[in-house]
């Protein structure tokens, strides 16, 4: 997400989000305002947050990051990228890959990301 005009996009209001892409977008833009420590453990507890509340409230949309009695679609596109499962979770193992490769483990995330919204939109 390279702005090449040098601007950068101000954060929305949560009242601007339609979804949960639009929401990591707002994360990915000011992550040490979101995560505690960057930890993708933190995120991963908010996106269930995110689920639950959907869930309570009746509201039907695409969710890739966990269903109940599934990791779900984001972490089977994970666990194929990686070339194994981890019944851990996405957020475990992406900061373990970070550490691994000396990378911060948000940024890491955010590029899985990006190639998982290419992929995806290719199935579409």
């Amino acid at each position: 997400m390279t702005d090449t005009s040098g601007a950068r996009r101000q954060p929305r209001h949560l009242a601007e989000l339609s979804n949960v892409h639009d929401f990591l977008d707002e994360v990915r833009l000011r992550p040490g305002m979101w995560l505690r420590g960057n930890s993708l453990q933190h995120l991963d507890s908010m996106l269930i947050g995110y689920r639950a509340a959907m869930a309570v409230h009746g509201i039907d949309e695409d969710f890739d990051f966990w269903s109940p009695g599934t990791q779900g679609q984001f972490a089977e596109w994970l666990w194929q990228r990686l070339g194994h499962h981890s019944s851990l979770g996405w957020a475990v193992e992406i900061e373990r890959e970070a550490e691994a490769a000396g990378v911060p483990a948000v940024e890491l995330f955010f590029s899985l990301l990006d190639e998982y919204r290419a992929d995806h939109s290719r199935a579409l």
